[in-house]
């Protein structure tokens, strides 16, 4: 459950800061400070709907959701980085309203805003650093943006004070955003991953098949898959085809796996004499009369 607690912390924290904020945005005049603050906004709400979905997604499965419910905790992840993308479009077309027409700034008050919104983001982001979930990297991920984000501003707002440049108020905005894409783009690469469920990165399915087959007593092995829904836990199943005792292999097999992370197994064993429907894995589309039509679902 310390997952679900770090997002519920970094929550609170957003929330009541952005709400602060918007304040003390509309009172420098500041537009680096209010697209934070609506930034911070829609990142609290995200991450209170991340924090519902991680505590779904921590259920032991049941016969609705047989594998469990960790894709809850994905979709947490896509739904925050989707708001996320969808913030930092706003905060750059605010951004070149300001270069095209600028306003006047009260210096002071950004810097104590500054000041403030670097320490509490900071506590938001040393709270849920090092999550295993996508779903608390996603929160990390928007925390680690606002800490910078009001470095950016604190650092804009200092040279401001002293120089009175108004444009480096929106330029500071949109290198903020642009640093915002181009992370969660990847967050996004990754959970995709997931709902495609391709193979896991960590997985090489080549070298897991070439070392099996050293295995004694394993004559071939085909109809791999290896998945995760979570990107936490690691599903396989796969034919083995063996002579010898079957759970002795079958037990070889699962600690090989279960020392590359592979920890849900199912293994189905065939004799050599046994004739597989397919060595290699195709999804058939063949008409329910032909010969080799087999129940595989993919």
């Amino acid at each position: 459950m310390k997952t679900a607690r770090n997002i519920l912390i970094a929550f609170i924290l957003n929330l009541s800061f952005s709400i602060f904020e918007l304040f003390g945005g509309i009172f420098t005049g500041s537009i680096a400070v209010i697209s934070d603050a609506i930034h911070d906004a829609g990142d609290a709400v995200s991450i209170g709907i991340s924090y519902f979905l991680e505590l779904k997604s921590k259920k032991q499965p049941d016969e609705k959701y047989t594998y469990g419910y960790g894709g809850y905790s994905v979709l947490g992840g896509l739904f925050t980085t989707v708001i996320l993308l969808i913030g930092a479009a706003f905060m750059i077309y605010n951004a070149v309203n300001r270069i095209i027409a600028p306003t006047k700034i009260n210096y002071n008050g950004m810097i104590i805003f500054a000041v403030i919104g670097v320490c509490v983001n900071f506590c938001a982001a040393f709270f849920t650093r090092g999550g295993g979930s996508v779903n608390q990297k996603a929160v990390n991920l928007h925390m680690l943006e606002d800490v910078l984000g009001w470095a950016v501003v604190l650092v804009g707002a200092i040279i401001m004070r002293f120089t009175d440049i108004a444009i480096i108020d929106p330029l500071l905005s949109l290198g903020v955003s642009v640093f915002i894409i181009i992370n969660a783009v990847k967050n996004l690469k990754d959970i995709l991953c997931l709902l495609l469920e391709k193979t896991p990165e960590n997985v090489n399915i080549a070298e897991i098949k070439s070392h099996l087959k050293t295995l004694n007593g394993v004559l071939g092995i085909h109809h791999i898959h290896v998945w995760s829904l979570d990107g936490q836990n690691i599903f396989a199943t796969m034919h083995i085809v063996t002579d010898s005792d079957q759970h002795e292999i079958k037990d070889a097999v699962r600690r090989e796996l279960l020392k590359r992370g592979i920890g849900h197994v199912t293994i189905e064993t065939e004799t050599a004499s046994e004739h597989c429907c397919e060595k290699s894995c195709r999804v058939e589309h063949s008409s329910p009369n032909s010969h080799h039509h087999h129940h595989h679902k993919h």
